[in-house]
């Protein structure tokens, strides 16, 4: 039982006894009162105390019924709306979400060959069989690729198209009047939210169910497989403490209203409760894209780039603590400016700064690769450049990453 405390001890009313009453007198004074009081009102009773019986009020745990509040049942009912949403948002998404097992014969050092076998998750964004998911789900070429729906129904899955920015990929099957899910606004997400994640959890526990909140935003991580062989660097991605494991990924982060908000993508090794997943308004654009011409474009600029922060330009001695500056990279061929792109032609060149894309600042929580991620090949959009210590604003066509 909870302690509950007066919250003003000074307004109990205290009556001063006309003459000294015993212990029992007492009792029978209290039984009285309340039979009166539960008689009239019907909600409990009022206990009359002198000033010297106070120690026995305490004893017995009077209650100043003006000042008293319960939270029980209010945190009950938020408990039950909580394991509502979470129930519904659930029943609502999973129809959608898939699991995709990839096969593929390896050959060992004794000339021999097995079969490997690995899985992950998608989930259905058209009715006739479009499947996002990750490019590392998918990134056998060489492999045969298996979906299963939630409905225990299997078909034969097919690369439709791998985005060449992010670690999104389509994956198509040949079906109709499948269920689809809808997409949410990830800009709209705020830290401490509930999401749910959906999965097939080290690729045997189909659909599983794992709840948590956004722990962050705005996250820039390297991720990689479990050999470390292969890396990328992703970034405005979302902290969660939702359960992530290996199967997750490339299945659905959603919000307590059903609607999809994130990739799951990753997780942070030797760490608990730490998973990472792209914003959906990440991937939007590529869905629009796989739908109009059957396989994901992106836009971009063609520059090789380095994030500033204050610690960075404090190093480096730059004028700015934001935005991307041009840089080559240490490999043979790994130029800054990449020859005939749409920085070329606007006279971008290295150690340049690009500080804005349309008005909005490249920093810690708007990466160039996130805003960029806005825009359709064919736009035209103005960037403010920091060249040679002077700013300018040039007019830049976004082309096509082939």
């Amino acid at each position: 039982m909870p302690k509950i405390e007066y919250e003003n001890p000074s307004d109990l009313e205290a009556i001063k006894p006309k003459k000294k009453r015993g212990k029992f007198g007492l009792i029978i004074l209290i039984v009285v009162i309340s039979l009166i009081f539960g008689s009239v009102s019907g909600v409990g009773s009022i206990i009359l105390l002198s000033k010297n019986n106070g120690s026995l009020a305490k004893k017995i745990g009077f209650i100043n019924w003006d000042n008293l509040t319960i939270p029980l049942t209010e945190t009950k009912k938020i408990n039950v709306q909580e394991s509502s949403a979470i129930i519904d948002s659930a029943n609502k998404v999973s129809p959608a979400v898939v699991s995709i097992v990839a096969k593929s014969q390896v050959q060992t050092i004794f000339g021999d060959t097995s079969q490997s076998e690995s899985a992950g998750t998608g989930f259905i964004i058209t009715s006739d069989g479009l499947i996002l998911t990750n490019k590392h789900v998918v990134s056998d070429a060489n492999a045969t690729y298996t979906v299963i729906a939630a409905d225990g129904k299997n078909y034969d899955g097919k690369i439709q198209s791998i985005d060449p920015l992010n670690d999104l990929a389509v994956v198509k099957i040949t079906a109709t009047g499948l269920p689809v899910v809808e997409l949410g606004d990830s800009d709209q997400l705020s830290v401490g939210q509930w999401v749910v994640a959906i999965g097939n959890a080290l690729g045997q526990y189909q659909n599983t169910v794992t709840a948590g909140v956004i722990s962050a935003k705005q996250r820039d991580i390297q991720a990689s497989d479990s050999t470390g062989a292969a890396t990328e660097n992703l970034s405005g991605m979302l902290q969660t403490d939702a359960a992530i494991n290996s199967g997750n990924s490339g299945g659905p982060l959603v919000n307590l209203q059903g609607q999809v908000i994130g990739i799951n993508t990753a997780v942070a090794s030797g760490a608990q409760g730490i998973g990472f997943a792209i914003p959906i308004n990440a991937a939007k654009s590529a869905i629009d894209s796989i739908k109009k011409t059957g396989k994901i474009t992106r836009p971009y600029l063609g520059i090789r780039y380095l994030p500033i922060t204050p610690d960075i330009a404090k190093t480096n001695n730059l004028k700015y603590d934001y935005g991307a500056l041009v840089v080559r990279g240490n490999g043979i061929g790994q130029v800054a400016v990449v020859p005939g792109s749409p920085a070329d032609k606007a006279g971008i060149v290295e150690n340049d700064i690009v500080l804005e894309i349309n008005g909005e600042r490249i920093d810690s929580t708007n990466s160039l690769t996130s805003l960029l991620s806005k825009y359709n090949v064919g736009d035209t959009v103005s960037l403010k450049i920091s060249h040679a210590g002077s700013e300018k604003t040039v007019k830049v066509m976004l082309q096509s990453m082939s």
